[in-house]
């Protein structure tokens, strides 16, 4: 396993990060296809086996779950300074809105669930999941702050979020003396390409760390066509990103699959390793000890130029989809708000 600096922070991080959305209780939560905590502590033992250190959560996958199966498995099988741990949340409920409760205190009671969860007194990055359009930015930066002055938390990072949103709050932070974002989770892979417009030149120039998730495409780029799976019967979140340019991307995927073919490895390998050529460390998921063994070779593998050119050739713009598209209706709805006078103080 390879490992690299994760941005401006002094975390050491294997280059492959396992995402634990697919871990959790799959009754107590939104996803149907969920591992269970025996098969979980498996995958995350062989994780360790592989050199993985990086492991990344969220309060909202399966109700907490995932983090609890997280928290318990590396209480047992590491120590904890030599994982990086990050978990993620989301913003104020509607309910806390009317209830006026500051942003500040939902921090602070997210971060406390988040550490009851792991069983842990800190993680070192907390991850603002998803950009809060109701909500002051000073009021979330100074929140993320507290957090890390308490010792919750050693670094802050960001999902889904623009280009000008991230640039935004860290020239906020620097004005206020206010912990930066070191990351950004982003939405990244061979057939989703759409941050390479402005928040892969971003992270260069200051260099900040991409680690995105869907980093093969909720299984796509790791099957060829007519195989199938659990998931791929079953989140329909993903069929929402990836159904409707399906076309598109199959030539893509036809490339993934033939080079692989050609040499000797598998598509997760292929599709990992270009991945590898842009950012620090994606988020792969693994609900099988194989899909483990996949990622953690896949850090080996080097791509020629013109392979890496083979594979992106066939890429065509994508429109913004899941949350990202949300995102973008939010600020349509911010900006009908001001256009009409109704202006937010």
């Amino acid at each position: 396993m390879k490992y690299a600096r994760l941005g401006n922070s002094e975390l050491n991080v294997s280059r492959i990060c396992m995402g634990c959305m697919g871990f959790g209780d799959a009754k107590n939560g939104q996803h149907t296809w969920t591992i269970d905590e025996e098969h979980t502590r498996e995958i995350i033992r062989k994780g360790l086996e592989s050199g993985i250190n990086f492991y990344d959560t969220a309060i909202g996958y399966q109700s907490g779950t995932s983090e609890q199966y997280l928290g318990r498995a590396l209480w047992d099988y590491a120590k904890r300074d030599e994982v990086v741990v990050a978990t993620k949340f989301l913003p104020r409920t509607p309910e806390e809105i009317e209830q006026g409760v500051p942003a500040q205190e939902h921090i602070e009671r997210m971060i406390n669930k988040s550490l009851e969860n792991l069983g842990m007194d800190h993680v070192d990055l907390y991850i603002y999941h998803m950009w809060d359009y109701a909500t002051p930015l000073y009021d979330i930066m100074e929140g993320l702050n507290n957090v890390v002055k308490e010792g919750k938390a050693r670094y802050i990072g960001i999902s889904n979020c623009f280009a000008y949103q991230l640039a935004k709050a860290n020239a906020l932070a620097e004005r206020e003396g206010f912990a930066k974002f070191v990351s950004i989770q982003g939405h990244y892979n061979l057939i989703f390409r759409e941050e390479e417009r402005e928040m892969a030149k971003l992270c260069r120039e200051d260099n900040i760390a991409m680690t995105p998730y869907s980093a093969l495409a909720g299984g796509r780029l790791s099957k060829k066509p007519g195989e199938t799976s659990k998931r791929l019967q079953e989140d329909d979140y993903a069929k929402l990103k990836y159904n409707g340019t399906a076309d598109e991307d199959s030539v893509i995927i036809a490339r993934v699959a033939e080079l692989a073919e050609k040499r000797g490895v598998s598509m997760t390998e292929i599709s990992l390793a270009w991945l590898l050529t842009k950012v620090t460390a994606p988020i792969v998921g693994a609900t099988k000890l194989s899909h483990v063994e996949g990622m953690a070779k896949a850090a080996d593998l080097c791509l020629t130029r013109e392979e890496i050119d083979y594979l992106e050739e066939p890429y065509v713009p994508h429109a913004l989809v899941g949350v990202m598209a949300q995102n973008t209706a939010e600020q349509a709805k911010e900006k009908h708000v001001w256009s009409t006078g109704n202006q937010k103080l």
